[in-house]
């Protein structure tokens, strides 16, 4: 608790003339999403270093921010970098984001992927996120829809990818990620930036072709064929339906056109 206030309120002999110079005991996260797009956070914490204690994980629960997000959602989020519980001096060692997608009406009708953010005593030059004269440091990722059916009616349902990206925008392995160092965050903002890809494309290959306006879905052995692989079919195509039930062929326009280039 000592060294949290100290930490705090940095006052000493100077007060009299210089006052109190206060510090934050905080970051600000936010992010720049797409429409239709949320975010929810859990914030870990661990003992700081040169601690011995532990803290049962029943009296270290992680806050969450915008758990409600269908209906509360706020974009910046106060995160605590130093906290104390049961004596113990935490420090915050990780945030946990889902990034949510809705594509539908239905409860049902959502994407998750998710990103985190890394913070420790000390972090390799290359690896620690940097920050601009004005105290913002950002990260960004890109997410694509990937479509597929599934069901005995074929429904389309969507899977959220997001995938790091650099300064340029070019796709890098991995979930979007940062990682930031302990002393860099107090008064300072993290935000995500995150992209939607252009275009949507098939879950895998060989289950959809590619024709003019979208792609068509292929038969397989039978309608009831969940798998419904192309191996070569490029003739025999279903219907399928939409999230919102209309029935369609062509996705996702629902425009039939005969031109099949496979």
């Amino acid at each position: 608790m000592k060294r949290t206030l100290q930490n705090l309120m940095l006052c000493g002999g100077l007060v009299l003339t210089q006052g109190c110079v206060a510090t934050s005991n905080s970051f600000t996260f936010t992010a720049d999403l797409p429409a239709d797009f949320a975010y929810v956070a859990a914030v870990f914490y661990v003992p700081a270093k040169g601690q011995t204690c532990t803290v049962p994980t029943a009296d270290n629960l992680a806050p969450q921010f915008n758990r409600e997000w269908r209906t509360e959602y706020k974009p910046d989020a106060q995160i605590e970098i130093r906290r104390t519980r049961n004596g113990c001096e935490l420090v915050v060692d990780r945030v946990e984001l889902d990034i949510k997608a809705v594509y539908g009406k239905s409860w049902s009708t959502v994407g998750v992927d998710t990103a985190r953010i890394a913070v420790r005593e000390e972090l390799p030059e290359a690896v620690k996120g940097t920050f601009n004269a004005a105290g913002e440091s950002e990260f960004s990722g890109q997410c694509q829809w990937l479509f597929r059916t599934i069901g005995p009616n074929r429904y389309i349902t969507k899977i959220l990818d997001c995938k790091k990206t650099d300064a340029s925008g070019a796709l890098l392995k991995g979930h979007p990620f940062a990682a930031y160092t302990l002393d860099q965050l107090p008064g300072k903002t993290v935000r995500l930036k995150i992209k939607l890809a252009d275009e949507e494309k098939p879950g895998w290959g060989d289950t959809w072709v590619k024709v003019p306006g979208g792609w068509k879905r292929c038969m397989g052995k039978s309608f009831e064929d969940q798998r419904a692989y192309c191996y070569g079919n490029y003739k025999d195509f279903s219907s399928f339906r939409m999230p919102d039930g209309r029935s369609c062929s062509i996705y996702p326009g629902c425009t039939e056109d005969k031109e099949v280039t496979p």
